[in-house]
């Protein structure tokens, strides 16, 4: 039977998860075995569980305490779900919950690039993007298009924070990802580790020298790993000049480049497609 808990006391501790904390907190650098993030809507919650991330509670919307929320719940009965009335969760929050519904749930063990990398034949490498509804986006294209992993630059914002999982629509629990150690230098290293695992690199960049994204050699590459950069300022030119490839996407219109999110679906769609 699901531990339903009618909220009574809106300053209690057990509620600071959902309501006080902020991302970098729930982040929990210090003690990152404690790291917490929230997962929003019933869609979103069941993804995260299929890739196994443990849940530590539950809040709902009064009325919403049934169907696809109630089969998730129950299965969790030593688990508290705190439920108020839709306006008052808002208030609480500060927005409206999708589908009425919230968990708090552990952090999974961080991955290795070693281990997101082993049999995949095409990667998204993220440098420095730094907005999380660009990183959702980008998770969900990649999700869709033939990606078989993500990576990220130490600077980029954290794929399990709470708008970046909405954005998403929870493909961050699909798709695996990990970051560069911070003991890894970018690109140098970090792009000499790519290397040495097999991918070829191409940069999404802007060049006199770059080669259209539908280039058949680079359509050709047995493993691909495709590098996008940081919102406004793209790539770093120390990145572009360790690549293999530089790779723009043709425009029209006079329109030079494309938002990240869009350019990243663009390239994907392309350069994802099955020999």
């Amino acid at each position: 039977m699901a531990n339903i808990i009618e909220i009574t006391d809106f300053e209690a501790p057990e509620l600071d998860v959902f309501t006080r904390l902020t991302e970098n907190q729930l982040l929990n650098r210090h003690e990152p075995e404690k790291g917490i993030f929230i997962a929003e809507s019933p869609k979103v919650i069941e993804r995260a569980l299929a890739a196994g991330c443990r849940p530590a509670a539950f809040l709902a919307e009064k009325g919403r305490v049934r169907g696809e929320t109630w089969e998730i719940v129950e299965r969790f009965p030593e688990l508290p779900v705190f439920t108020a009335e839709f306006e008052v969760l808002s208030k609480m929050t500060g927005y409206n919950l999708t589908r009425g519904m919230l968990c708090a749930m552990y952090r999974p063990a961080p991955k290795t690039i070693e281990e997101v990398a082993q049999g995949a034949r095409r990667l998204a490498i993220l440098e420095n993007v730094v907005n999380p509804t660009n990183v959702g986006a980008i998770f969900r294209s990649a999700a869709a298009l033939n990606i078989d992993a993500v990576i990220l630059t130490p600077d980029c914002s954290n794929p399990l924070y709470r708008r970046a999982i909405r954005v998403s629509m929870g493909t961050v629990f699909q798709i695996p990802w990990a970051f560069v150690d911070k003991e890894l230098s970018w690109p140098e290293e970090g792009v000499k580790k790519l290397k040495s695992l097999g991918f070829r690199t191409a940069a999404l960049a802007l060049s006199d020298d770059s080669v259209s994204i539908d280039d058949p050699k680079l359509m050709s590459e047995e493993k691909l790993a495709l590098i996008l950069g940081t919102e406004g300022d793209g790539l770093a030119k120390a990145t572009i000049a360790d690549c293999d490839y530089t790779v723009r996407i043709p425009m029209s219109h006079g329109v030079d480049s494309l938002n990240v999110a869009a350019a990243s679906a663009v390239a994907f769609w392309q350069l994802g497609r099955k020999k």
